[in-house]
């Protein structure tokens, strides 16, 4: 059965001095746009998990799925994506953070059903993951136990990835790396570069 996929953008975007990272442009899209573009050839039900106002989302079209528990990071966000799975009555769902914008098509493919997770480069990509959403009861009482005044590392998503026993897929990183996640301004220039090129056959 197919699954969903959830763009994570609910990050703070602190060295990048605030704001919302996936709507900032490379070439001639935002970096949300880039990314909902490749995701969409999987042809999944799509949503975007963000805190605060949705409305600034509104031009994509798709559901804003809010945190269901406060201060828990970026597994708040997988915890809404497996629940907004489970009311489509997905097995699975694919999560991606939105300042990666140039994740390989097919890539729900490649890693579904899971549990699994995307590396390159020898490096493991916890959030560009497909989670069973069997697992969210356990994913709900472990942020539940936790509390808000925990360190920030008790809310780890390799932590909880881990207790899943996720199976790695590995992706090439050449010529360039499909899981360039933009954090910094250097990475947002890298990746304007890497857009212009991709437009350049586009348009």
């Amino acid at each position: 059965m197919t699954g969903a996929g959830v763009v994570l953008a609910g990050g703070a975007a602190t060295r990048m001095g605030g704001g919302d990272k996936p709507l900032l442009t490379a070439g001639r899209m935002t970096l949300l746009a880039r990314l909902l573009m490749r995701l969409a050839a999987d042809g999944m039900t799509l949503a975007i998990s963000a805190r605060g106002d949705g409305g600034r989302f509104a031009a994509y079209g798709l559901p804003v799925l809010p945190d269901p528990v406060e201060g828990a990071g970026p597994l708040a966000g997988v915890l809404a994506a497996m629940d907004w799975a489970a009311g489509l009555g997905r097995p699975w769902v694919l999560t991606v953070p939105g300042d990666t914008p140039f994740v390989p098509r097919g890539l729900a493919a490649a890693l579904a059903p899971g549990p699994a997770v995307a590396v390159s480069g020898g490096r493991r990509h916890h959030l560009v993951a497909v989670w069973p959403v069997a697992a969210r009861d356990a994913l709900r009482a472990r942020l539940g136990a936790v509390g808000p005044d925990a360190p920030r590392r008790a809310y780890g998503v390799r932590a909880f990835a881990e207790t899943l026993d996720m199976r790695e897929v590995a992706f090439a990183d050449r010529p360039v790396d499909p899981f360039l996640n933009v954090n910094t301004p250097e990475d947002l220039e890298v990746a304007r570069g890497i857009a212009e090129g991709e437009d350049a056959v586009l348009f």
